[in-house]
């Protein structure tokens, strides 16, 4: 383990919240970093936000691992789940950069959604997922200032736990702004299934549902607007 400051990261406000999502988790989660926490502050922060809620709360454990080759992003926070022999089950849910203003509740609500075994997805989505048979990327692509991008984090998160086919990162484009780029995303909360398939704004579980239908077929008209998605 890196040495860091041992200041906490939280604001008093926030600390005092984080009891009532945290002391009751059903299951552990282990929360693995990876970065160099000698490469900058953003780095250095992460470590030291997952090793503050590993020291306060039990049911979470911190893991921290090198930075690897080929990959631009980091620090990279993944969230896992834990076997019944306490060793690490991969639930596919990731944030790329330090989170930060609204997507700390993000990273809150990624913690939740492993912890509950995505059981905040509604009946009917948990049912269709069990008839997916290809893999599935979700990158959601949000920023510190995006209150959207917490609600399409929740639905990310939960399908990529209750889908072994799923996988979700979410990646603050704030900090790695050559990722808005990349995908012309113009507008935040922006999600982009399989490369291809982009969703603007907050969407529904079951739009985005379809879209992933969309994106594992051969449908044509990938892109839904924000009130497309939103049934508005």
């Amino acid at each position: 383990m890196h040495d860091s400051s041992t200041s906490n990261p939280f604001d008093a406000e926030t600390w005092e919240l984080l009891p009532a999502y945290f002391e009751n988790l059903p299951n552990a989660v282990n929360i693995h970093v990876w970065g160099d926490p000698t490469a900058g502050p953003g780095e250095q922060e992460a470590e030291r936000l997952v090793q503050t809620l590993a020291g306060r709360f039990s049911q979470i454990n911190a893991y921290f691992f090198p930075s690897r080759a080929n990959y631009p992003y980091y620090p990279v926070i993944g969230v896992f789940g834990r076997d019944n022999n306490e060793e690490p089950v991969d639930c596919g849910v990731r944030l790329i950069g330090l989170p930060s203003g609204y997507q700390m509740t993000s990273l809150i609500t990624a913690i939740q959604a492993v912890s509950f075994q995505g059981a905040s997805l509604e009946v009917k989505t948990r049912v269709q997922l069990q008839a997916l048979d290809q893999d599935v990327r979700l990158e959601l692509l949000t920023s510190a200032d995006d209150e959207g991008g917490i609600m399409m984090a929740k639905t990310a998160f939960g399908l990529a736990v209750a889908s072994p086919h799923i996988r979700s990162f979410l990646i603050m484009t704030d900090v790695f702004p050559a990722a808005a780029v990349r995908y012309s995303a113009t507008y935040l909360p922006h999600l982009v299934i399989n490369g291809r398939v982009h969703i603007d704004g907050v969407a529904e579980e079951e739009a985005v549902l379809k879209q992933i239908a969309k994106a594992v077929g051969n449908s044509e008209q990938p892109t839904v607007n924000s009130q497309q998605s939103t049934g508005s």
